[in-house]
């Protein structure tokens, strides 16, 4: 799936923290039709067997709304049910074999913090980078904290779209217009929230102005 930088707008990482007496599926679906348009299935302790068949469901709901569905670091999985890519961290297995592995058509998308990490994510093949976290957040407690300097460095160093995470919300959103960054990543700040369709319409109406301006 080729994909546009538009598409990372609005982009949000899924967590079950949050389900109460919901699914997966439907809390996504809410998401979706809020107005979300890049997805990133994200499961730390699921068994095989049960992560393949969310990844299954989550495929055929983001298809359904024309938006790329992309995993979080299993790259078995995301090739098992042909996700549009995947998405790794430092820590995770090295870009340049992700891609080897998943292919030139494939999304990849990688986790960095600082200017040297995201120039060789790009020679590695990503697509498009994630740099947080940019404000403080409890759903990443490992996090580290990029100043909003930094992220300005990153987006002008590399020649792929960027997209901030961590601990971004309604209320501070706004604070990251002229960084270069052409969208957002967050996941409490949809999946936490009472009204995750409201939630979702919000923020994308909101990160919309914040890349104009």
């Amino acid at each position: 799936m080729k994909f546009d930088k538009k598409d990372l707008l609005l982009y949000a990482v899924t967590d079950r923290s949050w389900l109460g007496s919901e699914t997966l599926y439907s809390q996504v679906e809410k998401a979706l039709k809020g107005g979300v348009t890049f997805l990133q299935l994200r499961e730390k302790s699921l068994d095989y067997e049960n992560f393949l068949q969310e990844a299954k469901e989550i495929k055929t709901l983001c298809k359904k709304y024309n938006i790329p569905f992309i995993i979080n670091d299993n790259v078995d999985i995301a090739m098992a049910v042909d996700a549009d890519g995947v998405h790794v961290g430092q820590n995770d297995m090295e870009a340049g074999n992700v891609r080897q592995l998943i292919g030139r058509d494939k999304i990849l998308g990688v986790s960095v913090q600082a200017v040297e990490q995201a120039i060789a994510a790009e020679k590695e093949g990503a697509d498009y980078l994630g740099v947080g976290a940019v404000f403080h957040t409890d759903s990443k407690a490992d996090a580290d904290n990029v100043s909003h300097r930094t992220l300005k460095e990153i987006c002008s160093a590399v020649n792929i779209p960027v997209v901030a995470i961590g601990g971004i919300n309604k209320n501070n959103i706004m604070q990251l217009a002229g960084t270069g960054i052409c969208g957002i990543a967050v996941i409490s700040a949809i999946f936490a929230q009472p009204d995750i369709l409201k939630a979702a319409a919000e923020l994308k109406e909101l990160a919309e102005k914040m890349v104009k301006a």
